[in-house]
């Protein structure tokens, strides 16, 4: 079975019927590795390609693992990231992958549930209109934000509507979780529970990505 078989037989809801679907020649990985991200990189190595086109959005398969154990990511092409203004681990996924949609064999990390991993739609998410529109938390508290919006982006959005966002200059990263059941978090100083967090030993979108990848290669 091709990992575009095994992928549909998981996320079966994937393909809308009537989509016209292309699927490409599978290939070996190619694209050399993400500096400063060495358990992406080798988890990338491994990796197995396979060009898919459904109507005229272009992806890309990746998956990787023995025949009886493949597991992978549905991503959008590398993307152009010249002018973003996005930290270093952003750039340097984003030479690599286009972001993350779908997944099959997936094991526990912070990407479950996601809609939304490092693509240049979440990006596009105003983190300054939603917590505007999320302002009373900190008001039933008699707090205000405890953040300056602007200097966040987001870099993964839930199916619930809870957002991962990262710091445009250092990459500290921020759960927005007013819907959540996550353990290992910690509420942001100046923030009520359920809104603004800390991830515990993860402070950064460039350990956030290398936890994952970990993850996806040894579990």
């Amino acid at each position: 079975m091709s990992d575009w078989e095994l992928f549909l037989q998981e996320v079966s809801w994937f393909l809308q019927p009537g989509e016209n679907v292309v699927v490409g020649e599978a290939q070996p990985w190619t694209r050399g590795s993400a500096e400063d991200l060495p358990e992406l990189s080798a988890l990338l190595d491994s990796t197995t390609l396979t060009p898919i086109s459904v109507g005229d959005t272009a992806y890309e398969l990746l998956a990787w693992g023995s025949p009886d154990a493949r597991r992978g990511w549905l991503c959008h092409p590398p993307e152009d990231g010249d002018g973003e203004f996005l930290p270093k681990a952003h750039m340097s996924f984003w030479k690599l992958c286009g972001g993350i949609v779908e997944r099959f064999g997936e094991p526990g990390t912070w990407w479950c549930n996601q809609n939304q991993v490092l693509t240049a739609q979440a990006t596009r998410v105003r983190v300054s209109d939603v917590l505007a529109d999320y302002a009373w938390l900190w008001e039933g508290d008699g707090l205000k934000v405890s953040i300056n919006p602007v200097e966040y982006y987001v870099v993964a959005v839930e199916a619930n509507g809870n957002l991962t966002l990262a710091h445009r200059d250092d990459g500290r990263l921020l759960l927005f979780a007013p819907d959540h059941a996550f353990e290992d978090v910690t509420p942001l100083d100046g923030s009520p529970p359920y809104s603004l967090l800390t991830i515990n030993n993860v402070p950064d979108l460039a350990t956030w990505i290398e936890v994952c990848a970990a993850a996806w290669r040894h579990q």
